[in-house]
C-alpha cells in the first residue's frame, strides 16, 4: 500500500496508526458505511470527513459513517452563521485527494478540523487515509493533535 500526503504527515508526527485497505465501491450509496462493513468496524467510529463552507470559508468535519452533519452544529463549532456542504469538485481541488478518499491529515491547504465529539474518547477510530479504500486506525487524540482539530458537537 502507498503512503499518502496523509500518512506521511501522521508518520513525520510520530503518530502510531494502522493501515487498512479495503475494497473500495464507487457505487455504494453510503461509501463510509460501505468501508465499515468491508473492514468489520463499527460504523460510529469508523469516521467520514465531509467538507463544508462555514460562512464562505472550508473546513473539514470528522463524523462517524451511521451519522449525518447538522449545519447549524457545524456553523456554531466553527464560530459561523452559517455553513454549507462543499461542492465535491471543490474539496477535491482544495484537499487534493477524491471524494471517497478525502482525510483530515495531509490535505494540500490546512483548514480548520472538528471531530464528532461523541467519538473523541474512544480507544481507536478510522478515518479515510487519503486514498479510496484506505482507512487508518488511530486514537482520537492524536488525530486531533496531528490535524490541529477540535471536538465539537457536528451532527444531527
Amino acid at each position: 500500500m502507498a503512503a499518502t500526503r496523509g500518512t506521511d504527515q501522521l508518520t513525520r508526527a510520530g503518530v502510531a496508526f494502522t493501515l487498512h485497505p479495503y475494497d473500495y465501491d464507487p457505487g455504494a450509496e453510503k461509501i463510509g458505511m460501505a468501508a465499515a462493513e468491508a473492514l468489520g468496524l463499527d460504523p460510529h467510529l469508523a469516521l467520514k470527513c465531509l467538507m463544508v463552507e462555514v460562512d464562505g470559508k472550508p473546513a473539514c468535519c470528522v463524523i462517524p459513517s451511521d451519522a449525518s452533519l447538522s449545519m447549524k452544529k457545524v456553523a456554531a463549532a466553527f464560530g459561523a452563521k452559517q455553513a454549507a456542504m462543499m461542492q465535491p469538485a471543490k474539496a477535491e481541488k482544495l484537499t487534493g485527494y477524491h471524494t471517497g478518499g478525502i482525510s483530515p491529515f495531509g490535505q494540500r491547504k490546512a483548514v480548520p478540523v472538528a471531530l464528532e465529539v461523541t467519538v473523541s474518547t474512544a480507544e481507536k477510530v478510522w478515518i479515510n487515509a487519503g486514498q479510496r479504500g484506505l482507512l487508518l486506525g488511530i486514537a482520537p487524540g492524536d488525530a486531533l493533535t496531528v490535524s490541529g482539530g477540535k471536538a465539537a458537537a457536528l451532527i444531527a
